[in-house]
């Protein structure tokens, strides 16, 4: 049977209008956008709730929806992705939230319905009880401040996940977990700040869990992470997987969504934490793992460094047991100019190469061990047996080998195409005693 979560909260309508701007009004100090494609998506509880089936969850949705286009339009999304509406009227009109963008960028927001109708009460009945885990997804727009709802939160032996917001209710006594964002536990705790991020994320979340009474609170932090405070005075910073900047609307509930849902599986408030800070970072980054890759390469280190008249280096292999060999040869490359690329051979490409049994250390870890090194500026993965392709898009001004090449021997593979577009090839000395195969062999 699918884990079943009940989501309650202040649903929204969230629209994304993509277009081009080639040009600048003349009647208004203002840029024309020309509207190419428009996407409609559930926002607030809503995008909880979609998230959350979208991860094979039973989910069912408390709300209030309004008689109107909006709301028409929010039923017909929600229940095609599996979601249960258990909704009361909303009086007025749906609320939206509109992003005019222009490649990626938000040009402006327009909001409708800013002034929020109080919903009727609703009433889930046995809803919360025969649930396995309840998650409040508050927007501020009442739905979470009715009594007799919020009688019935206190009430449930089920766990409940708790995502605030600055102008919502308070958490009912008992909450299992709490997850405010910094702002929003500075505004709730009455906390400035200083002392550092972290040391101001634990005054804030203990104060909230004193305050609120919850099991424990999860402040998150962005791009850093999460700092949780529980009921010892050492908090657990979880700090996030490395990633490229995205848009990071909707994080806050991909979070929430993911927390709840370990909890569920019965996950320690620890354990669900360490996995929402991975759903939401991986959230944020939602593009292919390739051309995510490739994308912070060119955008974040070669484009900002050639931009500057820069020098790109960049070396290759297949990095498996990362040893003194290794650190030797890429510090010495990346003395050779500004960014250092490392060019990483995929799992697949490193059994070709080396035969079954390899890698002993997966691409993903040789990625993040290689990344955590001062002299390494980027890493890409490529699938071939040689990185040529990648070099071929890469363009560096210099191609690095270790030293074991240098023999006298017929020229290295990739110097021709390196050659192409004016790039040197070169070798560097080469550590003796330290090879990755003697290492699994057990030999010095």
């Amino acid at each position: 049977m699918s884990t079943r979560l009940v989501v309650v909260g202040d649903t929204l309508l969230d629209r994304d209008v993509d277009g081009t701007v080639r040009r600048v009004s003349p009647d208004a100090p203002a840029l024309v956008l020309d509207e190419e494609s428009t996407v409609d998506r559930p926002g607030g509880a809503g995008l909880a709730a979609l998230l959350a089936a979208g991860d094979g969850l039973d989910v069912t949705l408390v709300t209030a929806l309004a008689h109107d286009a909006g709301g028409l339009r929010l039923a017909e999304l929600l229940t095609a992705a599996g979601v249960r509406l258990h909704a009361v009227t909303l009086p007025g009109a749906t609320p939206e939230k509109i992003r005019l963008r222009a490649r990626g960028q938000v040009l402006l927001r327009l909001d409708r319905g800013a002034d929020p109708a109080i919903p009727p009460e609703p009433e889930p009945g046995d809803l919360l009880d025969v649930a396995d885990v309840v998650l409040v997804s508050d927007y501020g727009r009442g739905l979470t401040g009715r009594p007799g709802l919020r009688a019935a939160l206190t009430q449930t032996r089920t766990p409940v996940v708790w995502d605030p917001h600055p102008r919502g209710a308070a958490p009912v006594p008992g909450t299992r977990l709490a997850t405010p964002n910094e702002a929003e536990a500075r505004a709730f705790s009455g906390d400035a700040g200083g002392g550092g991020r972290v040391a101001a994320a634990t005054r804030a979340g203990q104060e909230l869990r004193r305050r609120w009474r919850a099991g424990a609170v999860a402040v998150t932090t962005g791009s850093s992470g999460a700092v949780l405070c529980h009921a010892g005075p050492t908090p657990l910073v979880v700090p996030a997987p490395r990633v490229l900047d995205g848009d990071t609307c909707g994080a806050g509930d991909r979070f929430a969504a993911s927390a709840a849902a370990a909890l569920a599986a019965g996950a320690l408030p620890s354990e669900a934490v360490e996995a929402a800070v991975a759903a939401a970072t991986g959230y944020v980054g939602r593009v292919p793992a390739e051309s995510r890759e490739r994308e912070s390469v060119e955008r974040e280190t070669v484009a900002r460094v050639r931009a500057r008249g820069g020098t790109i280096v960049a070396t290759g292999g297949c990095f498996d047991l990362l040893h003194a060999g290794h650190i030797a040869t890429l510090e010495a490359a990346r003395a050779l100019g500004d960014c250092l690329v490392v060019c990483l051979n995929s799992d697949a490409s490193v059994t070709g190469l080396k035969g079954p049994g390899r890698p002993v250390v997966a691409q993903a870890d040789r990625a993040r061990l290689l990344l955590a090194l001062a002299c390494v500026d980027a890493v890409v993965v490529f699938d071939e047996p040689t990185p040529e392709a990648t070099l071929a898009w890469l363009r560096p001004d210099i191609w690095v080998k270790g030293g074991d090449y240098a023999d006298g021997g017929p020229e290295l593979p990739e110097a021709e195409l390196v050659k192409r577009w004016g790039g040197q090839t070169v070798i560097v000395p080469y550590l003796e005693g330290h090879s990755t195969t003697k290492l699994i062999g057990g030999r010095p």
